[in-house]
């Protein structure tokens, strides 16, 4: 039977495949500080579904510290990835290099947390990280391999662009170090209470024009509670003892095999051969990561290697 942390990592990868496809629709009509004005907004929405959960629950103000600086490294991602288009980087680069942010996790993962990986696990990563490049929808490293690496200079852009990885590779550490402390339900909680203050601090600089059409307003919610969603579900897998340099993984490899299939489906776009070898490894790379070694001890009971 599947472990539930494996079932949530789909589903995070999921709503923020879906995510990226109602995104797409809106990403030319606002700024990326409006942009998480609404997707604050639309997080709010999905409070009602944890609401029960919460008043059985009593967090700690160590578990509460860790979610409000998991969103607040979320945060300080997007804006970096702004600032790296700003900065005059191309989509071809930044996407790439911005999207190996789980190298980061993985790294965490192992030498801080200290967790242990099976050689089909190892094997797992190698084979999700270069999906996940594939996956990006920018092909340039594929395409012109010399013009891809000639543009990596130590420009404004590029340093950007790390800073984003960083902290992105990090929030994910920080999602698995809050549910360590405190329930994936108040972990979420934390996380939108740390978006919402930001959100607050955008409004109020002046720097998030929502002077937008309903339509517009309406789908940059949706998003938000779709964001919400996945965020939500991953704090729940790191909560069922998913381990962070799996989920994060997981959900980073398998999110654009979702975006490209309802993009083919809804948006009528085609597949690349690029992208198709990039969600055959991505799959493959999921269920390897999935796999969990069982001891066998003297009652014949297996037991799930920790």
């Amino acid at each position: 039977m599947m472990k539930s942390w494996i079932l949530y990592s789909i589903a995070a990868a999921f709503f923020w495949g879906t995510w990226g496809v109602v995104a797409k629709l809106i990403s030319d009509q606002v700024s990326p500080f409006a942009n998480h004005v609404l997707f604050s907004a639309g997080m709010l929405l999905t409070l009602p579904l944890i609401l029960r959960k919460l008043r059985t629950q009593r967090p700690n103000r160590r578990g509460i510290g860790w979610g409000l600086v998991a969103g607040a490294l979320a945060v300080a991602g997007n804006v970096a990835v702004y600032q790296a288009f700003t900065a005059g980087g191309l989509a071809a680069i930044v996407i790439p290099v911005t999207n190996l942010y789980p190298l980061v996790t993985i790294a965490i993962a192992l030498l801080v947390f200290k967790e242990k990986l099976n050689w089909l696990n190892a094997l797992g990563i190698l084979l999700a990280i270069p999906a996940v490049v594939m996956l990006s929808g920018e092909s340039l490293l594929f395409d012109n391999p010399t013009a891809f690496f000639t543009s990596l200079g130590l420009s404004p852009w590029l340093v950007y662009s790390l800073i984003a990885l960083f902290f992105w590779g990090v929030f994910s550490a920080a999602q698995k170090e809050t549910t360590n402390h405190i329930s994936a339900e108040w972990s979420y909680v934390s996380f939108i209470l740390s978006s919402v203050m930001i959100a607050l601090v955008f409004a109020g600089l002046g720097l998030a024009d929502l002077n937008l059409s309903t339509q517009t307003l309406g789908l940059g919610s949706l998003a938000g509670m779709l964001n919400g969603l996945g965020v939500l579900a991953s704090f729940v897998a790191y909560g069922a003892e998913g381990k962070a340099s799996k989920v994060t993984t997981i959900a980073g490899a398998l999110q654009p095999v979702f975006t490209i299939g309802l993009a083919i489906v809804f948006l009528n776009e085609s597949v690349s051969v690029t992208e198709s070898l990039g969600i055959a490894l991505a799959v493959a790379g999921a269920l390897t990561l999935s796999y969990e070694k069982e001891n066998v001890p003297a009652d014949g009971v297996p037991v799930a290697n920790p």
